[in-house]
């Protein structure tokens, strides 16, 4: 039904191969992140793809959760066929370019659009170029929503739900990324095997994984997140939880008090704000341990 965008789906989709300069090994800091709710104000869906079938959001995520309790289906899965039964009820056809084109009408926090290369001109000048800063998106949402938007350029890889587009009558799931699943691309990340193709099972020595958990900083909205913060920072990583202006602060506060996070602040992306401020005392941090390491492999050397 839908060969020509398929076959461009499979090229424009592939692991997103970094274009900044090569690091050393392991000099490498991943800033890793969640969407809804922590660079975007809202649920992806609620832009343009719940208005145009006329859905109002509070009811179709309601109907999701009913759903998956009725059916004990996973609500991702659940959310993800609701989406096209409820298009195909309004007798809408949204094909794949369709999701693409939607997420031009998905807005951002304060200063996310500039965030990304503010990060890297900070740790590029503290490190004197020595280390680098890649950025990297784990989320259940909508990976071709997220392709359309003004940001997917800044990421050195996205992974995200998607859909297989010409599987029986309805776009059937090809890929979900729940809560717990998400952690299976921290240690990708980790491990630099980002092509989700291949096992990640083997072992590898924790000096020959290109990012350590340590230089990782995870950022999430709520509890949905925790898998992610709780590996993260079981293996010696940061974490930040982060609410938009028009949220309340409660769940993140939760978080900091049960030492789930580091610490949390406004979804404030703009220079100077408290996460900016935040998010570069843990940078400044990993860069220390960074030369401390460094230092420590010179004096060992010295004895051989």
């Amino acid at each position: 039904m839908e060969k020509n965008i398929t076959k461009k789906r499979n090229t424009r989709t592939t692991t997103k191969k970094s274009t900044k300069t090569p690091a050393a090994p392991q000099n490498i800091i991943a800033l890793i992140y969640d969407f809804d709710g922590t660079l975007s104000p809202r649920n992806m869906q609620e832009y343009a793809f719940l208005p145009k079938i006329g859905i109002n959001p509070k009811t179709f995520w309601k109907q999701v959760a009913q759903l998956s309790i009725e059916r004990e289906a996973e609500p991702l899965i659940t959310y993800m066929h609701l989406m096209y039964q409820k298009a195909q009820e309004k007798g809408l056809q949204i094909l794949r370019k369709d999701l693409v084109a939607q997420g031009r009408e998905v807005e951002f926090c304060p200063g996310v659009e500039k965030w990304f290369a503010l990060i890297d001109q900070y740790v590029k000048k503290q490190s004197k170029g020595t280390v680098c800063v890649r950025h990297y998106l784990v989320s259940s949402g909508l990976k071709e929503i997220i392709e359309g938007t003004k940001i997917y350029k800044n990421f050195d890889n996205v992974f995200a739900s998607e859909y297989y587009f010409e599987a029986y009558q309805l776009p059937y799931p090809k890929r979900v990324i729940t809560d717990t699943s998400k952690t299976q691309y921290l240690f990708r990340i980790n491990k630099g095997i980002e092509d989700v193709n291949r096992s990640i099972n083997s072992h590898m020595p924790e000096g020959e994984r290109p990012i350590p958990f340590s230089q990782m900083i995870y950022f999430g909205d709520g509890e949905t997140d925790v898998p992610s913060m709780a590996v993260t920072r079981q293996n010696n990583g940061f974490a930040i939880a982060v609410y938009p202006k028009q949220k309340s602060a409660k769940t993140c506060k939760e978080l900091f008090d049960v030492g789930r996070v580091d610490f949390y602040a406004q979804a404030d992306y703009t220079k100077g704000s408290a996460l900016h401020n935040r998010t570069c005392l843990l940078i400044d941090r990993i860069l220390s341990d960074i030369k401390v390491r460094e230092e420590k492999e010179k004096l060992q050397k010295t004895h051989k």
